[in-house]
């Protein structure tokens, strides 16, 4: 069986909306009906400031929503982008740009602030996948104000989700961009390919990853990537899962690959060092402290989950808690 055809024990961080959220993409140009779904006691507003961070609740770690009545009343200034429906209730975003009134309205809502990576693990799954859709179709909102054909101004259409060229010769509608970004886990004869960057924490490393090129297929990508970043030429690639990642505007595309030998040649300076790892490797560094894995808020932390757990029957939650639990026993003794 192919590592592309095995159950993952749970979806990636920011995945999986889709089981709860309907994007009711085709009724977006209905004017009326969103207008009419915006002022629905029902409604729900995620407010994102200028910088994509959220509001949270002040003591719990969970979304402050607005509700349309707080909504006009605060921010009944700012046009609302249509996210979509969860159950009956409509989803909303609204994003305040302006620093000082952004700043004012924690305040007001008894909120806190906090970016995508610090709340992205302490949400719940489904709110912490609305807040990476929010706030990547804010940020292409903020970055496209302008025609790239005639450079006249854009107007936001679509309940926000298209602009369109405000020059009636023109007219040119522009769409929310996403980066497609691939990202490996390489194995060769039970070992796997990990890299550092100069400026990670010490230990830390991870999976190769790099943007995809024009007219190159995900699988070339694999091979180009890992080429360029370690000189591991890389054979077999098979898909493994995905992971929105909006920061600012990619997707990562998750794969597992086989190297044709495991020689190393590093060939530009975007790593420090590439090595091969053995899961015994792993778990040793992880017990000295010579090895830290990505923050488990990335795609990497699962593929590398993912393949301790296929070759060696190791559960990484559980290996590092248990690393933390001993280090905390070890300073009170």
């Amino acid at each position: 069986m192919g590592m592309d055809s095995i159950t993952l024990p749970r979806p990636n961080t920011f995945a999986g909306l889709s089981l709860i959220l309907d994007r009711v993409a085709e009724r977006r140009d209905e004017t009326a009906w969103v207008n009419e779904q915006a002022a629905s006691a029902d409604a729900r507003y995620i407010l994102l400031d200028g910088l994509g961070e959220t509001y949270l609740q002040r003591d719990q770690e969970t979304l402050r929503w607005l509700n349309a009545n707080e909504r006009e009343g605060l921010l009944g200034d700012l046009k609302a982008s249509l996210l979509g429906f969860a159950g009956k209730r409509p989803h909303f975003m609204l994003s305040v740009d302006d620093g000082e009134r952004a700043a004012a309205l924690e305040a007001k809502l008894d909120a806190r602030r906090a970016g995508l990576r610090e709340a992205g693990l302490h949400l719940p799954a489904a709110e912490a996948g609305l807040f990476a859709y929010a706030k990547g179709l804010a940020h292409w909102q903020r970055e496209t104000q302008f025609c790239a054909r005639c450079g006249s101004p854009l107007v936001l259409v679509a309940a926000g989700h298209r602009a369109q060229c405000t020059n009636a010769d023109c007219g040119r509608l522009h769409f929310p961009r996403t980066d497609a970004a691939i990202i490996v886990l390489v194995e060769h004869e039970g070992a796997c390919l990990l890299g550092r960057q100069a400026g990670w924490p010490k230990g830390r490393y991870s999976t190769l990853a790099g943007f995809v090129e024009p007219g190159e297929a995900l699988e070339d990508a694999v091979r180009r990537e890992v080429a360029e970043e370690s000189g591991v030429i890389v054979g077999d690639v098979h898909y493994h899962s995905s992971q929105p990642w909006p920061l600012p505007a990619s997707l990562m595309v998750g794969f597992m690959a086989k190297a044709v030998s495991p020689v190393i040649h590093l060939r530009d300076d975007e790593l420090e060092e590439a090595r091969w790892f053995t899961p015994q490797q792993i778990v040793d560094g992880l017990t000295d402290g010579s090895f830290l894995a990505s923050p488990p808020l990335s795609v990497s932390y699962r593929l590398l989950s993912h393949w301790l757990q296929l070759r060696a029957g190791l559960d990484l939650d559980a290996l590092i808690e248990e690393t933390r639990l001993a280090r905390e026993a070890s300073t009170q003794s």
